[in-house]
């Protein structure tokens, strides 16, 4: 047991006893000389000054970078959680909606209830809200901005954050919704109906309150005439009738069955109907 401790102990002794010569004597040089420096430590709250100053001057991304400093120099502390949150805050203001994006799930992971939780959970929102690209594109951003916003209203419902959460809801539905027309109306004029009819069923499923239903039930109503299926076609006809009786799209829905020979006729056993839930007399 000897053998193997004396080699630690000496070491240990080392530096005890060569102190003078290591601090003098630079090992990666050829005997220049360097001095052994403690840099004084930040005090956490200049760090947090100097980060709302590069905010004041409109440098968010050194606002960024300044406030990581925080969780790199006091780990674990009320000022690191400061922090992270206003890390997120000016990689959001500065473009940078990926890095907000991450550092908001990191402070909603580590302070879940913290009083600025619901404001985490905003700016990861509203970052994938401003990625939100046209309807031609993937919607993946506007699923989930709506996620993020849905999660507001429901677990902070009272919270600042809450109206504008609902708002933004209507529009990432609206926007979700319209990828579902772009795509229904990119098979319906290929004459793919069935195709097409999917698009525009999961746009009355699940989007049944945007400004695109009535136009979906339009265009159900032609494909299921040009597939020869015409209860439905009447049945999405009347639905279009029964909650949107001034709409331009029932017009065109009315005067497509009429050149068939056709009227508005609801199934109360048909899909579409079961959706609405409401019966034309």
């Amino acid at each position: 047991m000897a053998l193997r401790t004396a080699p630690l102990a000496a070491l240990l002794a080392i530096p005890l006893a060569g102190c003078s010569t290591l601090d003098s004597i630079n090992p990666f040089g050829s005997g220049e000389k360097y001095e052994t420096k403690i840099l004084a430590e930040t005090p956490a709250s200049d760090i947090y000054d100097q980060g709302l100053a590069r905010l004041q001057k409109k440098d968010s991304a050194g606002a960024a970078k300044k406030f990581s400093e925080l969780d790199k120099q006091y780990p674990f502390s009320d000022w690191s959680r400061r922090g992270l949150m206003m890390q997120t805050y000016a990689n959001y203001q500065a473009g940078d909606y990926d890095t907000a994006i991450t550092t908001g799930k990191r402070f909603y992971q580590l302070y879940p209830n913290a009083p600025d939780a619901p404001y985490a959970l905003y700016l990861q929102g509203m970052s994938y809200y401003q990625q939100i690209p046209d309807v031609s594109r993937d919607q993946e951003n506007s699923a989930k901005a709506l996620d993020l916003f849905q999660q507001i209203v429901t677990k902070y419902p009272t919270s600042e954050y809450a109206d504008d959460a609902k708002f933004k809801i209507q529009v990432t539905r609206d926007q979700l919704a319209g990828k579902e027309m772009s795509t229904g109306r990119f098979y319906l004029n290929r004459r793919n109906y069935t195709a097409a009819i999917n698009r525009f069923r999961e746009v009355l499923s699940k989007y049944q309150t945007t400004r695109h239903a009535e136009e979906a039930l339009e265009r159900l109503t032609e494909a299921y005439l040009s597939l020869g299926i015409t209860g439905e076609a009447q049945t999405a006809a009347a639905v279009l009738g029964h909650n949107f009786p001034d709409s331009p799209w029932y017009k065109d829905a009315f005067a497509k069955l009429q050149a068939d020979g056709l009227s508005p006729n609801e199934d109360s056993e048909s899909w579409i109907s079961k959706i609405y839930r409401k019966t034309v007399g």
